[in-house]
């Protein structure tokens, strides 16, 4: 995005009217020639709506960026030229000196105004040159015009920067660390980025378990010209064009098959994982060798840094090689309150680190972003799952109306087995690492108690509502409230005031049916539906419990399915718009129940292949 604001001759005036955010510029100080770094309110406009925006007074900088839209044809969003390294003069003081020492794609025909890319490094010592703002542009519109042909998916224009921002880093430092905030599409920015590495020869993808599907399944969706393959051990060939997916514990297991082999790419999603450098994980992907490694993670970077270091040297070992120099210089001072050090450390890592908000992007970005994630079965889950249908078949489904509760029954029992296996086993001791869902789900709500962003899980059973809220006081120590069918109504009203409140818990569990409809709570922007319900208008409905007037944020919907089972079958129904009436109707058991058993079963049974 573009981002608007006013400068009265004196002093920053009133910005625009539009979504605004506060953003760090330099700006004049009033006395002649002079420039200092200030917090200026902007308003956020789309390249889209630039060129017919009505400014009074519009400025220069103004006219300078919409000739530069005019020229580059589809109106790509230059406002990513702040994700890439500023052009250093020596004076201490911001300037555009060194514009001619960054390369480029063509030379500015129409020099901009300093206000037209006044953005600041972090130590506030030299702003980005209007040579690298318009490459940037230029640049951003070339990636997004060449994969238009081969990756399957609309990408909006920050998206598009991402995938040359990591050409553009790996090419220049060997790896990179892609952390933009959860929902802004690191998947589908990594995958376009790997079609341009194709031809270079065989990629690596390395994941939690619980997403190994996932990231198979998405590859083949947006990337036909792609060959990805899960690999869980045993003989592994790999040529150019394939993208081998694998888990974290498989690396860790079989990291020597892996290693005896070079790979061109190597992709490490939840990255978090990997920042303990002791342990065999992280010690098994450092001894891979790969021409380029990406880690992905979306938890910010400022935090931890004794681990944010363990993955700068992951990615990037000629550039972060000496962990005591990292000590000496950023991870002590900071700890003792230095600002200076702080910024230090966001100009020393952004050559290699890309961490874009959801507010950064806002008006490219829908009102609410929909996330679809496959999860793994594990081993107990996919043997259980296939006892219980088995059983099920043997006794058979019967006629009439007693046909009609034993299909809800088996679908009940392994819906519920997909949530978790002690679900169906009745063993709850031990929580963790028996469900892919559950272990995903843990992830996602790391990632936001890490952020901040508080948190609305959806679930449509009152026996996991309350395993979750068990699983999130072991693992994080959170007392999630749990809203459900159960409550009386001045219960129900504690829990939504509690939630709603500033210092609110930051994850509360709720029911499907209990909490569908009638509540604001819009103190979340972050919804997971923990299990799939056949109508999705029901799921959009409790969505919409964030989604309402007062929020002022993008909402992220993150949905998770249990791949290979049935629940993969509802998620598909969705797609094509023709889901069944809700199951809690008669009619929508009906439908179910007039399907004679091969049918059924054959909805029932888990896809071993797929």
């Amino acid at each position: 995005m573009f981002a608007l604001w006013t400068w009265n001759g004196h002093a920053i005036g009133r910005a625009p009217d539009g979504d605004h955010e506060t953003i760090r510029l330099a700006v004049p100080t009033g006395e002649r020639g002079a420039i200092e770094i200030a917090e200026v309110d902007c308003a956020l406009v789309d390249p889209e709506d630039l060129l017919g925006l009505a400014v009074e007074d519009a400025g220069p900088s103004l006219a300078a960026w919409r000739v530069a839209l005019r020229e580059t044809g589809d109106l790509p969003d230059p406002s990513d030229a702040a994700d890439t390294a500023p052009a250093h003069g020596g004076s201490g003081a911001p300037n555009t000196a060194a514009a001619e020492q960054a390369p480029r794609t063509q030379r500015v025909d129409h020099p901009l105004p300093i206000a037209a890319h006044a953005v600041p490094d972090a130590v506030g010592t030299s702003v980005y040159s209007a040579e690298r703002a318009q490459r940037v542009l230029r640049e951003t519109r070339a990636v997004a015009a060449e994969l238009r042909s081969t990756l399957k998916a609309d990408l909006r224009t920050y998206q598009a920067r991402g995938v040359g921002w990591l050409h553009e880093t790996v090419a220049a430092h060997g790896g990179a660390v892609l952390a933009d905030e959860m929902g802004l599409g690191k998947t589908v920015q990594t995958i376009g980025f790997l079609l341009g590495r194709a031809e270079a020869g065989p990629q690596l993808v390395v994941c939690p378990t619980s997403l190994v599907g996932n990231w198979a399944h998405e590859i083949t969706r947006f990337a036909p010209g792609l060959r990805p393959r899960v690999w869980r051990g045993g003989d592994l060939a790999a040529e150019a064009g394939e993208v081998v997916v694998t888990g974290y514990p498989t690396l860790r297991l079989h990291g020597g098959a892996l290693n005896n082999r070079s790979w061109a790419t190597a992709v490490f999603d939840e990255a978090q994982a990997l920042k303990n450098p002791r342990t065999q994980i992280a010690k098994a992907a450092r001894a891979l060798t790969v021409d380029a490694r990406v880690a992905l993670t979306g938890t910010p970077v400022e935090n931890h840094l004794e681990e944010l270091f363990a993955l700068l040297n992951l990615v990037a070992p000629r550039l972060f090689g000496h962990r005591t120099q990292f000590r000496r210089r950023f991870v002590r001072p900071i700890h003792e309150g230095s600002a200076a050090a702080a910024a230090r450390l966001r100009d020393a890592i952004e050559p290699v680190v890309l961490a874009r908000k959801k507010a950064q992007v806002a008006a490219s970005l829908p009102a609410k972003i929909h996330s679809d994630l496959l999860c793994d079965l594990t081993s107990e889950q996919e043997t259980l799952y296939d006892q219980l249908l088995d059983r099920a078949i043997d006794d058979g489904f019967g006629r009439g109306v007693q046909r009609q509760s034993r299909v809800l029954a088996a679908l009940t029992a392994l819906k519920q087995l997909c949530n978790h296996p002690g679900l169906i086993t009745g063993e709850l001791g031990e929580l963790a690492g028996r469900s892919g869902k559950l272990d995903l789900c843990t992830d996602i709500v790391a990632n936001n108690l890490e952020t901040g962003d508080p948190t609305l899980i959806f679930t449509q059973y009152r026996q996991t509502g309350e395993l979750l809220v068990r699983h999130l006081s072991e693992q994080f120590g959170v007392s999630a409230p749990f809203f459900h069918g159960g409550l009386n109504q001045s219960e129900r009203a504690a829990i939504v005031s509690g939630f709603q409140a500033e210092d609110g818990p930051p994850v509360l569990v709720l029911s499907l049916r209990a909490a569908g409809t009638g509540l604001t709570l819009t103190r979340a922007a972050d919804v997971i539906h923990f299990d799939r319900w056949w109508n999705p208008a029901v799921e959009a409905q409790a969505s919409d419990r964030v989604h309402r007037i007062g929020q002022t944020r993008t909402v992220t919907i993150t949905t998770l399915t249990s791949g290979t089972t049935v629940e993969e079958h509802i998620a598909g129904m969705h797609d094509r718009k023709s889901a069944l009436s809700d199951l809690g109707d008669s009619a929508g058991i009906a439908a179910l129940a007039k399907l004679d058993d091969d049918q059924l079963v054959e909805i029932l049974r888990r896809k071993r292949e797929n």
